[in-house]
């Protein structure tokens, strides 16, 4: 297993980082873990080279809301002799913080349920405008430089699902340690993208990749336009070596969490993390890498570039973001994930129902596209 450096904080990580969010379960019952096979994955990982493994307080839950199974099962398995083996990540539940003590609550919480006195890595979860808005109303710079100085977290940082502006707003207001941004070959252009990850490595910073593979979508039900180009390389890759093999040939990504599920996925993705060097891939090897790309962009709805002329609505309906995971369900053929994007992302009043056809939309557009008919294709997909 090949080690980097996590961003200035002196640490060596896996290249592949083991999370937790798809651990298998009983009957299809997310908050009920096989433990038997989530242990013999976990196990298997770490003796051959894993040393990060990250999870949150939701995961495994019946909903977003409750403390899920997850961390109760790893602190158990960690217990079992692999603390010391391993870098520990966790999240504070930013959606569900009301008062100014629930973070300290949360944190104590998660110390108890991990069965341990530090958590080595501590973030923010999932940041967007409100959460953070919340977040900094309520001194979250004070709690996370308590947190450090009291010894309960080793180093903070937040994970993002975003766009890049607040990308860089939040970055900038904290001396963050590490940062989790999610990319992969089709996200490029999407949330913080490529550009989020190449700052990151300009200044040093440690950072980790979410979603290598888009939830599976890259590697699954693979579209045969799609199998043809990969068939054409004259280097023989399967859909997941593909995928994690751009990341690791990219120096400044420190780390790639990988959600896996079974224990053939954690051989398969050792085994690739074994042989994946920076700067190993060929020019030709990328270039078609972005011809899948583009193959795959190809496939959208809606004529959008996300250009945002479009942009102050007056019913204050976000129109690019709503066309941009409409384009992703379509691509993807994924409606449940987009769905889960589009309501997180945005508030109800953003939603593509809150449009009324003003029409002060459609001259603004370089595409020359008719906003308001497009936004009932989006309503129709994802309701209200």
């Amino acid at each position: 297993m090949l080690y980097r450096n996590l961003g200035q904080t002196g640490e060596k990580v896996s290249i592949l980082g083991f999370g937790c969010m798809r651990l298998p379960t009983i009957d299809n019952k997310p908050d009920q873990i096989n433990e038997k096979e989530a242990t013999a994955m976990l196990e298997y990982g770490i003796d051959n080279g894993i040393n990060f493994v990250d999870t949150a307080y939701s995961y495994h839950g019946a909903d977003f809301d409750s403390g899920g199974m997850s961390e109760p099962f790893l602190g158990e398995f960690l217990e079992t002799g692999f603390r010391e083996k391993v870098l520990l990540s966790t999240k504070l539940p930013s959606w569900i913080v009301e008062k100014k003590e629930d973070m300290e609550y949360f944190l104590d919480q998660q110390l108890e349920r991990l069965q341990t006195d530090c958590i080595d890595i501590y973030l923010l979860h999932s940041l967007k405008e409100d959460y953070w808005e919340n977040l900094n109303s309520l001194d979250v710079f004070e709690f996370m430089d308590t947190i450090q100085n009291e010894g309960k977290v080793k180093y903070i940082g937040f994970s993002f699902h975003d766009e890049l502006d607040l990308f860089l707003e939040i970055l900038d207001s904290y001396d963050w340690d590490i940062v989790f941004t999610q990319m992969n070959y089709l996200d490029e252009s999407y949330q913080s993208g490529i550009n989020g990850l190449n700052y990151l490595s300009s200044i040093g910073m440690g950072n980790v990749v979410m979603e290598p593979l888009r939830g599976g979508k890259l590697v699954n039900n693979i579209p045969p336009e799609i199998e043809r180009l990969w068939n054409t390389s004259k280097v023989k890759r399967t859909p997941v070596q593909w995928a994690l093999r751009y990341l690791w040939d990219m120096e400044g990504v420190s780390s790639v969490l990988s959600g896996m599920s079974t224990l053939e996925q954690v051989k398969e993705n050792v085994a690739i993390a074994n042989d994946a060097h920076p700067n190993s891939l060929t020019n030709e090897e990328k270039n078609l890498i972005k011809e899948v790309s583009r193959t795959y962009k190809e496939k959208k709805d809606i004529d959008c570039t996300l250009c945002s002329y479009c942009m102050p609505c007056p019913q204050k309906v976000d129109i690019p973001t709503c066309f941009k995971e409409y384009n992703i369900a379509k691509i993807l053929n994924d409606v449940e994930a987009s769905s889960m994007q589009y309501f997180t992302l945005l508030n109800q009043e953003n939603y593509a129902s809150s449009c009324t056809a003003c029409g002060d939309c459609i001259p603004m557009c370089p595409q020359m596209i008719d906003i308001p008919e497009e936004l009932k294709k989006v309503k129709e997909l994802f309701g209200e």
